[in-house]
């Protein structure tokens, strides 16, 4: 099946630890990401990113499979039905 239009929602609760290496797998995966969006909580302790990607299922189920690994990190995402 080819690439359709979906989104990623990140939530990262032990920044200091993790951040290292989401970015290192988002920048593995820069080709599928169209934007992203990184907001520090700080009140919380936490940072959530929320990315757009154009992939197929595939490659959005090895990045989310990649960032759900690591400790501290939430992971969830859909993609469109069609094209």
């Amino acid at each position: 099946m080819g690439k359709r239009l979906g989104f990623i929602g990140i939530i990262i609760e032990e920044r200091n630890i993790v951040a290292e290496a989401v970015n290192k797998i988002l920048t593995e995966y820069g080709d599928i990401i169209i934007a992203r969006t990184g907001v520090p909580y700080k009140e919380r302790h936490c940072s959530v990113i929320t990315l757009i990607v154009d992939a197929t299922t595939d490659e959005l189920g090895a990045l989310t499979g990649k960032l759900g690994s690591l400790q501290g990190v939430s992971v969830k995402s859909a993609l469109s039905k069609g094209k």
